[in-house]
């Protein structure tokens, strides 16, 4: 058996990629995403780390007879920041360099 397995630059390698991982999920945390829902009536803004920041509700998304229109409003903006905000997270760690473990993990 000419070649051995290197345990050593395996570890190297993996050690490598959990820094990347790391530093890739730090930087989306400080990212912020808005997410809008009835033109922009309702907006949620969410961090990278799926915090949510604020919410925004202009006085004119607000009918007192109708507080389910606005909770539905409320609901739909976050969830739209909640899917931008991952999708920023896996932008972020898309562009991790793999290496020799892309193919184990089928990419």
């Amino acid at each position: 058996m000419s070649e051995q397995f290197d345990l050593g630059a395996l570890l190297e390698q993996a050690q490598a990629m959990q820094s990347q991982l790391q530093e890739a999920q730090e930087a989306a945390a400080q990212q912020v995403v808005e997410g809008k829902a009835g033109g922009g009536v309702v907006k949620v803004r969410a961090n990278g780390s799926l915090a949510i920041e604020s919410v925004s509700i202009d006085p004119s998304a607000v009918d007192l007879d109708d507080l389910t229109l606005l909770e539905d409003l409320v609901l739909a903006a976050t969830n739209d920041a909640l899917t931008r905000a991952q999708d920023l997270t896996r932008s972020a760690l898309g562009g991790i360099d793999l290496g020799g473990a892309a193919g184990l993990l089928g990419q």
